[in-house]
């Protein structure tokens, strides 16, 4: 059964970033955590931390019967803590995300949204303070060229599959996924080489030689 951290969610955005995370999963045997795809902060905010919220999207070159039900039902059913997650393929083709989103997810209690695709009204987004990482910007509507397909099931970005409610830490460095199953230990040893990189760095600080650091404590 899977277990979740109990660290909370501020408290990993606080202490962690995305290398730590992934140096704990390369230790647990986890090497492919670290989405391999180019998304990057648009709103000012450049960290993000949260439970995933899975949407898959398609382009579509016909004319949408039911226009933003999926995407407006995932947003609605967004829980506090949770990051939107748009599965685009990477597409181009519209922006899929914009204020309006941003202004409902963030009335669900939405941390954010990661969207490997384009997004528009990045102004407005940018005076909300809403964390968005995309793929780039596009400012035509969604309306009969996108559309989400489904929901809360596992999508794949950039060669990580991501499952609904996996933890996912984005930074400036990149993005990592936690899966489930090994969250609690994930964190725990990211914690603990936190604690570990203070220690040998203020050794070196004062005067230590990095080769003489890493013998004694093991860290780099």
């Amino acid at each position: 059964m899977n277990q979740k951290t109990p660290f909370s969610l501020q408290a990993i955005q606080d202490q962690l970033y995305s290398a730590v995370i992934s140096d704990a999963l390369d230790s647990l045997g986890y090497r492919n955590q670290s989405i391999r795809a180019e998304l990057r902060p648009h709103t000012g905010i450049n960290l993000l931390v949260g439970r995933c919220k899975t949407t898959l999207w398609a382009d579509m070159y016909h004319q949408d019967p039911e226009p933003y039900a999926l995407e407006l039902r995932a947003v609605d059913s967004c829980l506090p803590g949770q990051v939107l997650i748009a599965a685009a393929g990477g597409s181009l083709r519209s922006g899929i995300w914009g204020e309006l989103l941003s202004t409902a997810a963030m009335n669900s209690g939405c941390r954010g949204a990661i969207i490997h695709g384009a997004i528009r009204d990045v102004r407005k987004m940018r005076e909300m303070q809403f964390p968005v990482f995309a793929t780039g910007t596009c400012v035509y509507d969604s309306l009969d060229r996108q559309r989400v397909i489904d929901l809360d099931i596992p999508v794949e970005i950039g060669g990580v599959t991501i499952h609904p409610e996996n933890l996912i830490f984005a930074d400036e460095d990149g993005i990592v996924v936690i899966p489930s199953e090994v969250e609690v230990e994930v964190i725990e040893r990211a914690m603990q080489k936190v604690k570990a990189e203070n220690i040998t760095r203020d050794a070196i600080k004062n005067g230590m030689k990095a080769l003489e650091a890493y013998e004694k404590y093991g860290i780099l």
